[in-house]
C-alpha cells in the first residue's frame, strides 16, 4: 500500500508552481531551481523514481514516479541561460540523459561529472541539431574512456562491429587476468534522429516512426505513442481495440522471451535449447502474421484503435499456439533446470543488487529479478489489464538464472492472459477515425506501457494547428545498460555474453 505521505511527495514538489494546462493524464508543472533541487533530493533518498529526462527547446523536463503507484508528475525547468542544475551529479541514472540533451540541444548540465559527448560522434555536420545549431561540429577526437588504476590490468576492446547479426555497440573491458574490473560502454552508433524526424510529422507518419524505434518492441512503442496521442487529443477508442492491443502486446512478449531463453542457453554452449526455443518463437511469429498481417505486428496499433481486426480463424489459431507452447515449454524448463553444466554458468553470475535496480528504476525482467516489483500493466491499470488476472513474478537473487526464470514465469503469465483475452474480448468496431484538428491551445499527453523489456514512456505535444511539435520516447534500456556495467564486475570475461544476453538491452531504442 502507498501511504498518503508517500503520495504527498509529488504534490509537495508541485506546490506553488505554475501547472501546465492541457497536459494529460498526469500533471506537469513549471518549477524553479528550489523545487528542482527538492525533486533531486527525493530521487537521491529513493522517495521518487526518475522515469525520464529530456529537453524541449530551452526547457528540460523530468518525469517522476512514486514507486509501486500510478502517481506520476512531470516537472519542467526553464533553461534561460542554456543550462540547468545537473541531476546526474547526485543521481547517476540521469547522466546519459544529460549527455544526450547536451549533444542534441546544447543545454549544459551544470556540475555534471561527465561532460563527454554521448550521441554526437562528430559526423553530423551541425552542432546541437535540435537546438540553435550554432558553432563548429564536434571534433572527431578519440573517445576518452574512464581511467582505471592498478597492477597487472589490461584492456579488451569489443565492437562496435560484432560477429553476429546484431546492432553496433562498443564495450571496453579492463581486466585483471580473466576477472573484469570495469566495463564501460560506448553506444550511440545507431542514432537515427528519430525525435528530430517526429517534429512536425503528421500523425500517421509519426505513428510509423514511433513503432520503429526498436523493432522487437514495435507493439509496445506503438501502444505508448498511441495512448499518449489519444489522451492529448481527447480520443476515446472502441473497447475491442484495447483487447486487441493487449493480445498483440502479450504475443510480442512471448516471442521475445522465448528468443532470449534460447539465446542465453546458446551463449553457454547449450545449442539444442536455442534451437527448440527458436522453433517456438517462430511459431509465435507465424501466428502473429496469420492473425494481424505482420510477423512483428508492425503498424497494427495506431491512434484510435488498431489497424486490423482478429480474423475469424484467429481465436482457434491462437488457442492452438497456447496449447503447443504449454506442451513443450515445461520440458525445456525442466531440461534447463536439470542440466548442471548450464546451471554452473547462470547461477550466481552477473548479480545485480536490489539497491541498484531500485535506484535506477530498472524495469522488466532486469528489475524484477532483483526485487523491484514495478509493472506498468499493474501499476497504471490501463485497459484491459484492469480487468485481467495475472501474476508479476519477482525474485531477489539478481543473477542470470533469476533473469531466465522471470522470463519463464512471464511467458506462462502471458499464455494465461491470451486465454483470458480470447474468452472476454468484446465485439464491435476496432478503430475510430482520428484527426489532430486545430485547437485554441497546446495539447500534451504522456503514456507508460509495459513492453517485454520493461516500461516504455512516450510524451507528445501538439501545437495549435494540430501538428506534432515534440515527441520524446524512452526505452527501458536507458536505465538497464548502465546496470550491465555494474553486474559484470568481478565476473570472468567469458561470462560477458551470458550477462549481456540476460539483460538484452536495446541499442536502437536507446540511441534514438
Amino acid at each position: 500500500m502507498i501511504s498518503p505521505g508517500e503520495l504527498g511527495r509529488m504534490r509537495e514538489i508541485l506546490a506553488d508552481v505554475a501547472p501546465v494546462v492541457g497536459h494529460r493524464p498526469w500533471p506537469r508543472g513549471r518549477i524553479g531551481q528550489m523545487a528542482w533541487d527538492m525533486a533531486v533530493d527525493k530521487l537521491v533518498t529513493g522517495e521518487l523514481t526518475m522515469l525520464s529526462l529530456w529537453a524541449d527547446a530551452k526547457v528540460v523536463h523530468m518525469a517522476l514516479l512514486v514507486e509501486n503507484s500510478a502517481e506520476i508528475a512531470v516537472v519542467s525547468l526553464a533553461c534561460t541561460d542554456g543550462s540547468f542544475p545537473s541531476v546526474g551529479a547526485r543521481h547517476p541514472p540521469a547522466l546519459r540523459f544529460e549527455r544526450a540533451i547536451r549533444d542534441l540541444y546544447g543545454i549544459e548540465a551544470v556540475a555534471s561529472p561527465d561532460k563527454r559527448p554521448w550521441l554526437d560522434f562528430g559526423f553530423w555536420g551541425v552542432k546541437h541539431p535540435l537546438g540553435d545549431c550554432g558553432g563548429a561540429p564536434v571534433s572527431r577526437l578519440p573517445y576518452t574512456f574512464l581511467p582505471t588504476e592498478g597492477e597487472n590490468l589490461h584492456q579488451i576492446a569489443v565492437g562496435p562491429v560484432h560477429a553476429g547479426t546484431i546492432e553496433p555497440g562498443h564495450f571496453r573491458f579492463t581486466a585483471s587476468g580473466e576477472t573484469v574490473v570495469r566495463l564501460e560502454q560506448r553506444l550511440g552508433y545507431v542514432h537515427k534522429g528519430v525525435e528530430a524526424l517526429l517534429i512536425g510529422a503528421p500523425l500517421d507518419r509519426a505513428t510509423q516512426l514511433a513503432a520503429r524505434a526498436s523493432g522487437d518492441s514495435t507493439v509496445a512503442y506503438a501502444l505508448a505513442f498511441a495512448r499518449a496521442a489519444e489522451v492529448a487529443l481527447g480520443i476515446k477508442i472502441p473497447a475491442r481495440a484495447n483487447w486487441l492491443r493487449a493480445l498483440m502486446a502479450e504475443l510480442e512478449r512471448i516471442a521475445n522471451h522465448l528468443g532470449d531463453f534460447g539465446a542465453i542457453c546458446n551463449d553457454a554452449s547449450f545449442v539444442m535449447m536455442h534451437a527448440q526455443c527458436g522453433m517456438l518463437r517462430e511459431r509465435v511469429l507465424r501466428a502473429s502474421n496469420a492473425c494481424f498481417g505482420h510477423r512483428l505486428m508492425m503498424d497494427c496499433v495506431v491512434p484510435g484503435g488498431t489497424a486490423v481486426d482478429l480474423p475469424k480463424d484467429g481465436t482457434e489459431n491462437l488457442r492452438s499456439l497456447v496449447f503447443e507452447i504449454r506442451e513443450l515449454l515445461p520440458k525445456l524448463v525442466e531440461l534447463y533446470d536439470m542440466t548442471a553444466s548450464l546451471q554452473d554458468r547462470t547461477v550466481k553470475t552477473g548479480i545485480l543488487t536490489s539497491a541498484l535496480a531500485r535506484q535506477y528504476g530498472a524495469g522488466g525482467y532486469v528489475g524484477r529479478a532483483s526485487g523491484r516489483t514495478f509493472d506498468a500493466r499493474r501499476a497504471m491499470q490501463y485497459p484491459p489489464y484492469n480487468e485481467l488476472k495475472f501474476d508479476v513474478p519477482v525474485l531477489l537473487e539478481g543473477d542470470v538464472n533469476a533473469r531466465v526464470w522471470i522470463r519463464i514465469r512471464e511467458i506462462e503469465a502471458s499464455l494465461s492472459l491470451i486465454e483470458q483475452i480470447l474468452g472476454q474480448i468484446p465485439g464491435g468496431a476496432f478503430q475510430d477515425q482520428v484527426e489532430a484538428s486545430p485547437s485554441s491551445g497546446i495539447r500534451e499527453g504522456m503514456a507508460l506501457v509495459e513492453g517485454f523489456r520493461g516500461d516504455v514512456l512516450a510524451w507528445v505535444k501538439f501545437d495549435v494547428s494540430g501538428r506534432l511539435s515534440r515527441c520524446h520516447l524512452r526505452d527501458p534500456s536507458w536505465f538497464q545498460w548502465p546496470l550491465l556495467e555494474a553486474a559484470i564486475e568481478g565476473n570472468i570475461v567469458a561470462d560477458f555474453p551470458l550477462c549481456n544476453k540476460s539483460f538484452n538491452c536495446s541499442y536502437s531504442g536507446h540511441d534514438l
